[in-house]
């Protein structure tokens, strides 16, 4: 099997890598990485302070008030900050170029579940990253925003023969996720000759951390070939001997509410398998290691915590002979990209007062904010409260709650929350919502999918004062159209990601052309 885009020397002898540290977690090919040379090199090259982030968001927020992207008929929207969405990218390149070796051959690849948004991935992927999909459907979104094969990875615990086939067609990276995968692999690469670079994923059994459902490498995790298992490790090995085309290795072991510390763990036993495996073969067979995402997000401030520049340097210093060039790296970031970019903005139709609590009713619920709506404990939200004219609002805070327009008494975006007392015809934002909310539609009570617009100020650091949208568009699905934003509030333009859905878009969904079948049976 080939693969052009190695530069890793796959087919160096062990012999040749003596003296290098090899099988050691905590090896050290050279000097101890220098967080604080690190550090500096980071913010020499990207440095955006939270603060231009936080004064943005009330920009475009008071803009979409006076540009009217809410209307009585669309009375919520969703808001993506794309300079923001620009800066996590460029933070996340920077981050990891400071640690590995020169040369070394890095792929980001962004975890579309995270905001499975054409648009969205187009403007990664014009920030140099790429996509790591895990169904047909996001496959396709990727392939529609021009993100090639070379650039994208397949992980799924559930892949069929079909997409498997697909996907070694392309030339897609695949990271099988079981031992009957892998026979299923075996069949097709003994029929057909492929290009794709092909791993196994591997649970490294490290511990889950405070969600459990996101708790990917815990003992019984549904991911990968568990390590720890009995004879588990024993047939890793034989699997990679067997099989000389195989030649990554992958394990997924954060997620929100991981410690970093716990997620470093992770990958330094993912890379003590590599050099246990490529000890074995007495070459340098696995070339390869994807190290995964999971980065937390911050959802309690404006502050971006944990940075990318604290992981990798974290990495570099647990695990420092995974970035001395001997390995290409792979990570699959998704939230940590865009939560803090992502806004959903929506109007306080009414206010009341329940057993001496003020509540402000709105059209942003369940249908946005799933799983805050259904784990609140896990999954709370900040909400900030502006006027009638998108200005943040003032006055003293009053405890209430914000209400949302499902028919069920669990949907609130906020119980109790300390806020300036809202009113009818006020705004609300649920913020750090731009990965797994509104991206994420529940159409309870056949609720309406909220239109979603990028932005970005009129003359950013794009230099694209041409009226075009920041997202490079022209209007169809791969591009998304833009609206004037001159002599608007701060200069704001705004681009179409997705329109607002309609009614008769949700009546043809829910079976409306096909009203009599289920008489005639």
């Amino acid at each position: 099997m080939t693969d052009g885009s190695r530069t890793t020397g796959q087919d160096r002898t062990a012999d040749e890598n003596k003296g290098r540290g090899e099988g050691r977690p905590d090896s050290k090919p050279g000097s101890e990485p220098d967080s604080e040379r690190i550090s500096e090199r980071i913010s020499e090259r990207v440095s955006e302070p939270d603060s231009e982030r936080v004064s943005r968001r009330d920009d475009a927020v008071r803009a979409a008030v006076e540009q009217g992207l809410l209307t009585p008929a669309h009375p919520i929207v969703a808001l993506l900050d794309v300079p923001g969405i620009r800066a996590s990218a460029a933070a996340l390149r920077a981050a990891f170029d400071a640690v590995t070796a020169p040369g070394t051959p890095v792929l980001h690849a962004f975890a579309v579940k995270a905001a499975p948004l054409v648009p969205v991935l187009r403007l990664l992927r014009e920030q140099g990253i790429g996509a790591e999909v895990a169904s047909p459907g996001e496959l396709a979104l990727a392939r529609t925003a021009g993100i090639p094969p070379a650039r994208t990875v397949l992980d799924s615990p559930a892949k069929t023969l079909a997409e498997l086939r697909e996907a070694l067609t392309l030339g897609i990276a695949v990271n099988a996720d079981s031992p009957q995968e892998l026979d299923r692999i075996d069949a097709i690469v003994r029929s057909a000759a492929t290009g794709s670079p092909i791993g196994l994923r591997v649970n490294p059994q490290v511990g889950g951390g405070s969600i459990e459902a996101l708790s990917t490498a815990t003992a019984t995790s549904k991911f990968g070939v568990a390590l720890r298992d009995e004879g588990a490790r024993a047939w890793i090995v034989r699997a990679y001997a067997d099989r000389p085309w195989l030649t990554r290795l992958h394990a997924h072991s954060g997620s929100q509410g991981m410690p970093l510390s716990l997620m470093a763990q992770g990958v330094a036993e993912t890379y003590a398998l590599a050099e246990e495996i490529n000890r074995h073969v007495g070459r340098r067979q696995v070339d390869t290691i994807d190290i995964g995402g999971g980065l937390p997000v911050d959802f309690g401030s404006d502050t971006t915590a944990p940075t990318y520049a604290q992981y990798a340097q974290l990495l570099a210093e647990v695990v420092p002979g995974l970035f001395d060039g001997r390995y290409g790296l792979i990570t699959e970031f998704g939230r940590s990209l865009l939560a803090k970019h992502g806004t959903v903005l929506t109007r306080v139709e009414y206010t009341k007062s329940a057993g001496g609590r003020a509540v402000a009713v709105t059209h942003a619920g369940v249908q946005v904010a799933t799983r805050t709506v259904y784990a609140p404990g896990a999954w709370p939200l900040r909400i900030a409260a502006y006027d009638a004219k998108g200005r943040p609002k003032t006055g003293p805070d009053v405890v209430q709650d914000v209400a949302g327009p499902a028919c069920f008494a669990g949907d609130l975006l906020a119980e109790g929350r300390a806020l300036p007392l809202l009113e009818q015809g006020d705004h609300v934002a649920a913020l750090d919502t731009g990965a797994y909310y509104f991206a994420h539609h529940y159409a309870y009570n056949s609720l309406a999918r909220p239109g979603i617009y990028g932005f970005a100020p009129s003359g950013d650091a794009t230099g694209r004062t041409d009226g075009r949208s920041s997202t490079g568009g022209t209007g169809n699905a791969g591009d998304a159209g833009s609206t004037s934003g001159a002599g608007n509030a701060g200069g704001m333009r705004f681009a179409v990601v997705r329109e607002p859905q309609s009614l008769d878009e949700i009546v043809a969904e829910s079976g409306g052309a096909h009203g009599p079948s289920l008489t005639t049976l």
